[in-house]
């Protein structure tokens, strides 16, 4: 897989172990992936269905939500993502269990960094042909193709760059929900982002003038004050 190939790649990890999380976000990186990061359960559940990215990287012991209620959401609700679940070695229970609930892939714990590079490769290889489910998002005259990520407006193609495209997804998958100008960096820019939240606010503000009939007085991409931003179709 080429490098331009890699970074339209965004892979999710969630582990609540800081410095393995940290390490596999760091060497993720490294290899030309983008990488966002869930800290607990709770985190990776959220991210996992509105980030909705090619691969997730999934602890099985989580606080609040366990990677297994993760996966069994996922797969109930017809989620496709790639996941290669990470459990302590010698319990072959939770292996089972995971594989069961639709894991592709099983890695116990400790295990080599080119070993776990070399099975998100092969998953990535494995799926990279494989069909996305997705319906076309709808709001007033927009209509969002999410699987050919192009977006119309009155029958007419918008360009929207990459990031003003993700930024878009993230809050149309969530209509209603606040999310805070740090949430959005991470969640679109990834972990290790290093700008600031005024980057957010002009991102807003070039959506707003694409799509939005008065960009001064938008309908969709709404102003949460002292927050953020929310979705309103």
């Amino acid at each position: 897989m080429s490098a331009p190939e890699q970074a339209e790649i965004t892979i999710l990890v969630v582990e609540d172990d800081r410095s393995l999380r940290e390490g596999l976000a760091m060497n993720f990186g490294r290899k030309g992936y983008r990488v966002l990061v869930a800290r607990d359960g709770e985190e990776g559940m959220s991210m996992a269905f509105e980030t909705r990215p090619d691969l997730i990287v999934l602890d099985i012991m989580l606080p609040g939500f366990t990677g297994l209620d993760i996966l069994d959401e996922l797969r109930s609700r017809e989620v496709e993502t790639p996941v290669l679940v990470l459990s302590a070695r010698g319990r072959l229970e939770q292996r089972v269990e995971g594989l069961k609930l639709g894991a592709d892939d099983y890695l116990p714990k400790p295990f080599e960094l080119p070993e776990l590079l070399a099975r998100v490769e092969a998953l990535l290889r494995r799926t990279k042909g494989r069909e996305k489910k997705a319906s076309p998002i709808v709001f007033g005259e927009i209509i969002v193709d999410v699987v050919g990520r192009t977006v119309a407006r009155d029958g007419k193609p918008v360009e929207l760059s990459r990031r003003e495209f993700d930024l878009l997804l993230l809050l149309a998958r969530a209509p209603g929900r606040s999310f805070s100008r740090a949430q959005i960096m991470e969640r679109v820019w990834g972990w290790d982002f290093e700008g600031t939240e005024r980057t957010v606010d002009n991102f807003i503000m070039a959506l707003r003038r694409k799509l939005e009939s008065e960009p001064a007085s938008p309908r969709h991409l709404k102003t949460v004050r002292q927050i953020g931003y929310r979705f309103d179709p």
